[in-house]
């Protein structure tokens, strides 16, 4: 059985993650030791309900407040807990990175190096997931194929994306130095229910437009800040990538991008609309793209038969399905109050 200490376990991605692990792989997990700056469940009751309570209590879900910049609070709750298995989610994203260059390289590149550090000291460590992005990437005009490989040049256009490389590379000198699995994994836009921060946030923005303009019966416009094309996952399906990777079998190390579909940015707000049009939320619907924008910061086009060669079966809900399912979710949100556009 697995005992897993995880970073970031409550925001969108973790909370995913952690829903995907005990619905997916509960005969394999024994506990969940959730490391948050916060320690609000609320994205965790989103995806898992009341059964978190009974998690919480039973000591299933574990949640410990330390922030992975300080390196002997982490150490001390990690060789308290001893867990087997590692996901590490914590970041700043792209928009503080550049507000707080600091505190982000902090957080992004010491609470990195802290945690590989620190897990050198874990025996056994089964395995060791590092959450990349495709901001590792450049732009999109200098890779000549149809898709981006992996294997392709790394170009950061961001500080993000140049603590998100630095962290790939403190994962391959973790892994020549303890023989132990490890896996980072390069997603791109994810929207759907939780996705509340970062720039590539927008796509899930203009759906709780929708939502909470049919609720209200008038428009709430919502213009997306950037144009060009964009890579997109549903949100399920990332804490699926991070929670089969984790517990699926490995050996050695490799980075990977998670499993996506491109299109143009406004065929994404078109199929918005045409959703919401069947869900009978396409009256007050008002989506576009701001004058003059700027083309999409991060690389699209990613190519995904890697991970599927590696850790075969795992999910990529076709766009129109993830909309539809982000709709369903924010409706019944903005019916019960709780939904908001930031």
């Amino acid at each position: 059985m697995s005992k897993i200490f995880i970073t970031g376990g409550t925001g969108c991605i973790g909370a995913s993650c952690i829903h995907k692990l005990f619905s997916d792989y509960h005969n394999q997990v024994d506990s969940v030791i959730v490391a948050t700056r916060t320690g609000d469940p609320k994205l965790l009751k989103m995806w898992m309900g009341d059964s978190v309570d009974g998690l919480l209590a039973d000591g299933k879900i574990k949640m410990v407040s330390v922030d992975i910049g300080d390196h002997d609070a982490l150490r001390s709750s990690l060789l308290e807990h001893q867990p087997n298995r590692i996901i590490h989610l914590g970041a700043f994203q792209s928009p503080d990175c550049a507000a707080y260059p600091a505190r982000g390289c902090e957080i992004n590149v010491i609470g990195t190096l802290n945690l590989f550090n620190i897990a050198e000291e874990l025996d056994p460590l089964d395995r060791f997931v590092f959450a990349s992005s495709a901001a590792v990437y450049g732009k999109r005009a200098i890779y000549s194929g149809a898709t981006v490989a992996e294997s392709e040049t790394l170009a950061p256009p961001n500080l993000y994306g140049v603590w998100k490389v630095a962290g790939e590379h403190l994962a391959a000198l973790f892994q020549e130095k303890t023989n132990v699995p490890t896996v980072s994994l390069r997603l791109n836009t994810t929207f759907g229910p939780g996705r509340d921060r970062g720039k590539t946030s927008a796509p899930t923005v203009a759906l709780k437009s929708i939502a909470l303009g049919a609720k209200s019966g008038k428009s709430i416009p919502f213009q997306m800040p950037y144009g060009g094309r964009e890579n997109y996952h549903y949100v399920e399906d990332v804490g699926s990538h991070f929670a089969g990777v984790c517990m699926l079998p490995f050996k050695g190390i490799g980075a990977y991008n998670i499993k996506g579909k491109t299109i143009e940015i406004q065929e994404f707000l078109n199929i918005a609309g045409q959703v919401a049009t069947e869900l009978g939320m396409g009256e007050t619907v008002e989506l576009g793209i701001v004058d003059n924008a700027e083309p999409n910061l991060f690389v699209c086009d990613l190519d995904h038969s890697e991970v599927e060669k590696n850790f075969p079966g795992l999910p990529r809900t076709e766009i129109e399905d993830g909309i539809r399912k982000s709709l369903t979710a924010f409706a019944q949100q903005a019916n019960e109050g709780t939904l908001a556009l930031d």
